[in-house]
C-alpha cells in the first residue's frame, strides 16, 4: 500500500510540473528536462508512469473531462451556467486544468484525442438545453447543438482573453456578463429572473 502512494504521489507530481511547464511553454517548447527539473524525480520515475512527453499531455487532457461535473441544480439552465461559471473558477486555481485547456487551444505537434475537449464540453451542454427543453426552459425553435458550440466557443474566446489581459482574474465576470447577454436569447421570458448569471456566495469563497 505504501508503494502505491507513493506511485500515486509521483504521478501526480509529474502530472503538476508537466502542467505548469505547459502553461507557461506550451507544448512544443516544453521538455521532460524541465518536468523533471520541477519533480526532483529520476527519469526511470518518470518512464515508468509516462512513456513519453505526449502520454503526460494526453493525461493532463483528460482533466478537462474531469471537470466537466454537472451541478445539481432543479432548473438546467441554471445548471449550464453554474457549470462554465465553476470552470471559469477552477481555471483560476488549477494548474492542471489550466494546462488541459491551453493543450486543447493550442495548434501544437500534440496528436489530437478522439474526443477532443471542444466535443466533450458541447456534448455536456447540450445535453442539458436538450432537458431545458423538455421542462419548458428554452425559448421554441432553439437549436440546442448551435446554443451548446455557441456557448463551448464564447467561453473559449473569453478565456483567451482573460488569460491575456488579467491572467484570468476576471474570467467569472467576463464569464457571467456573457449569460447577460445571452439569456434574452435562449431562455423563456418567465426563467430568466429566476436564473443566476454569479456563482453563489459559499462557491465564490471557497
Amino acid at each position: 500500500m505504501a508503494q502505491q502512494e507513493r506511485g500515486k504521489r509521483s504521478r501526480r507530481s509529474i502530472l503538476e510540473a508537466a502542467a505548469q511547464v505547459f502553461d507557461e511553454r506550451g507544448y512544443d517548447a516544453a521538455s521532460t528536462n524541465e518536468i523533471l527539473a520541477r519533480t526532483g524525480l529520476t527519469r526511470g520515475s518518470l518512464y515508468h508512469h509516462f512513456p513519453s512527453k505526449e502520454a503526460i499531455a494526453a493525461a493532463l487532457l483528460e482533466a478537462h473531462g474531469e471537470a466537466l461535473e454537472v451541478p445539481e441544480q432543479p432548473l438546467r439552465l441554471q445548471a449550464v451556467i453554474d457549470l462554465t461559471l465553476g470552470f471559469a473558477q477552477r481555471l483560476q486555481h488549477d494548474s492542471v486544468l489550466r494546462a488541459s485547456v491551453r493543450l486543447a487551444v493550442e495548434q501544437t505537434s500534440l496528436s489530437v484525442p478522439p474526443e477532443t475537449a471542444y466535443e466533450q464540453s458541447t456534448s455536456t451542454i447540450a445535453e442539458l438545453l436538450k432537458q431545458g427543453v423538455e421542462r419548458g426552459e428554452i425559448l421554441p425553435g432553439v437549436n440546442v447543438q448551435e446554443a451548446a458550440a455557441t456557448i463551448v466557443g464564447a467561453f473559449t474566446g473569453l478565456q483567451i482573453m482573460s488569460r491575456a489581459y488579467t491572467k484570468r482574474e476576471d474570467l467569472p465576470e467576463r464569464v457571467a456578463v456573457f449569460w447577460r447577454f445571452l439569456l434574452p436569447g435562449l431562455a423563456t421570458p418567465g426563467m430568466i429572473s429566476r436564473l443566476r448569471t454569479t456563482l453563489p456566495p459559499a462557491a465564490t469563497t471557497a
